[in-house]
């Protein structure tokens, strides 16, 4: 019975795996990358690199995003500000522009007339207008958004997808009697036999974090999933739902008639950051400045704690004067959540931890990957045994492409989209479209030369490609304006010194990679001439 019950565990790990372990790859490398996203937004903004990280006092810093929002948006209806950190130095202000003559008061404003500066904390200076681009932000809705697709359909699909992963775990912890023991055993050289040591290794050296990321990653969109509940107490009132889950008042857009005098905005960044203990205001939103039902929400700094539901504080912007409670608790239930979301998105990590969800965001790429290709490398002996000819049938055929298409491919279109982001007109329109078109044409390039030819060496080309033109992208940051690796260091500019150093360790690795199966096919025919 527990022999027949453990078989049965394998046949579902094997196929819960295989049969959206192409798209759980990408989601899992997309997601990989996210956790240096503003890392790589910065990159991606060369005209930023100049914004030196200075140490200003935030009530320095706010007064210059007010001013500059006085004169360039006086009459707009929302402001936002969002303040310099480590990680993004530069202080940005934003703004939603009055709506048009004839328009009503509460019209919706289009996405694309948002309105936005950044400036220099320490000068005041607006820097140099950063090429349009999604950056970082591009990989990290692309992990559960899927791009070019309905944004639901894409979260349906990607939960679908992190259900079977979450099933495979738990049948590879069933299946595998001895896994904490095959974490230490690895044979290389073995066939079969190597790669099922290291789809164990790659499994069992980030466990915990597996479970984590997969489970969690379930949560973030729960309300999606599961929305009967909140439609049993909320009706079709999604606005107080999310208030009510913020822990802060529905707060109004339509402007009042009178017209007020917007309250200075340090003391109420210094009362909020005495009630939270001394931790610094993240984001500031000013809705309805000038007027007299205006309201000032201060939100606290990313980092500063483990949930995603950071607390936040709604101030009178005509007065000044405190409106939501301090003192003011979610449920239990909602701080579950908070916490759970938050680790999964690791905006609370130090560079330190950081690291390690990468590191373990490898490993979950490195396991996906193995598995995928370890079904092939157990299949193939049986088709050729089969097959008289030493052909193989479509079923193996079709995996060795997808194979070759989702691993080898979209390892070689990742570094295409930094690339394009360097080689692209600046003043070009639709700009950041034309980055993401360029990593989906090279994508699609790879997909279909893989499903194509999925041999040996397709698999040295891609990997090649990618791994030159990852170790590439410091010389192309320090010949296309940005701050080059010497200029970085010496600076202190860790953001931009990191991106450069990682993306050289994996062009080393991708290009190594190349090289060994280079070696191994050459090696082939040798070994063939001396078993004659």
């Amino acid at each position: 019975m527990k022999e027949g019950f453990r078989q049965s565990m394998a046949w579902l790990h094997t196929w819960s795996g295989l049969l959206v372990g192409w798209i759980l790859f990408m989601v899992f490398a997309a997601g990989t990358a996210s956790y240096f996203r503003d890392e790589m937004t910065l990159w991606m903004k060369p005209e930023l690199h100049a914004a030196a990280p200075a140490r200003v006092p935030q009530a320095a810093a706010i007064d210059l995003a007010r001013k500059t929002l006085e004169a360039k948006a006086g009459t707009s209806r929302r402001w936002f500000i969002t303040m310099p950190t480590r990680r993004n130095p530069a202080l940005e202000a934003g703004w939603i522009p009055a709506p048009p003559k004839g328009a009503a008061p509460d019209a919706r404003p289009k996405r694309r007339s948002f309105g936005s500066v950044t400036i220099d904390p320490a000068t005041g200076q607006e820097l140099a207008k950063a090429r349009a681009t999604r950056g970082g932000d591009f990989f990290f809705r692309l992990h559960f958004d899927l791009h070019y697709m309905s944004a639901l359909w894409g979260r349906w699909i990607v939960g679908f997808c992190a259900m079977f992963m979450l099933v495979a775990i738990l049948s590879g912890i069933v299946t595998h009697k001895h896994i904490f023991k095959d974490f230490f055993t690895f044979r290389p050289g073995k066939g079969q036999r190597s790669w099922l040591d290291a789809h164990n290794v790659s499994a069992v050296l980030a466990l915990p974090y597996h479970l984590m990321i997969t489970y969690t990653g379930l949560v973030t969109l729960m309300f999606m999933y599961l929305p009967a509940g909140v439609q049993a107490v909320y009706h079709d009132r999604s606005e107080a739902f999310y208030a009510d889950l913020n822990g802060g008042p529905a707060g109004t857009t339509k402007p009042s008639k009178e017209l007020a005098p917007l309250a200075p905005l340090g003391p109420m960044v210094a009362e909020a950051s005495r009630l939270w203990q001394g931790a610094p205001v993240g984001r500031i939103t000013v809705t309805n400045p000038g007027h007299a039902n205006a309201t000032v929400n201060l939100v606290l700094q990313e980092g500063r704690d483990m949930t995603q539901d950071l607390p936040n504080l709604v101030f009178d912007g005509a007065t000044g004067k405190l409106l939501s409670d301090p003192a003011h608790a979610s449920g239990g239930a909602v701080q579950t959540r908070g916490v759970l979301y938050g680790l999964h998105v690791g905006r609370f990590a130090d560079p330190f931890v950081r690291a390690l969800f990468f590191v373990s965001g490898l490993a979950g790429c490195a396991m996906v990957a193995t598995g995928l290709l370890m079904w092939a490398v157990k299949e193939r002996p049986r088709h050729l045994k089969v097959r008289k000819d030493g052909s193989i049938g479509f079923g193996l055929r079709l995996v060795d492409g997808l194979n070759v298409a989702g691993i080898a491919g979209l390892l070689a279109a990742m570094p295409v989209f930094f690339w394009a982001n360097r080689l692209v007109p600046v003043g070009g329109a639709g700009r950041a479209d034309v980055e993401i078109a360029w990593f989906f044409g090279a994508w699609a390039v790879a997909a279909v030369s893989g499903l194509a030819f999925p041999t040996r060496w397709m698999w040295r080309l891609q990997l090649a490609v990618g791994g030159a033109l990852f170790a590439l992208l410091p010389v192309l940051n320090a010949a296309t304006g940005g701050a080059g690796l010497a200029t970085s260091l010496s600076q202190g500019l860790w953001a931009i010194a990191g991106f450069d150093l990682v993306s050289l360790l994996l062009g080393v690795l991708l290009l190594a990679a190349a090289y060994r199966l280079r070696a191994r096919t050459a090696a082939a025919p040798r070994l063939a001439e001396r078993t004659a």
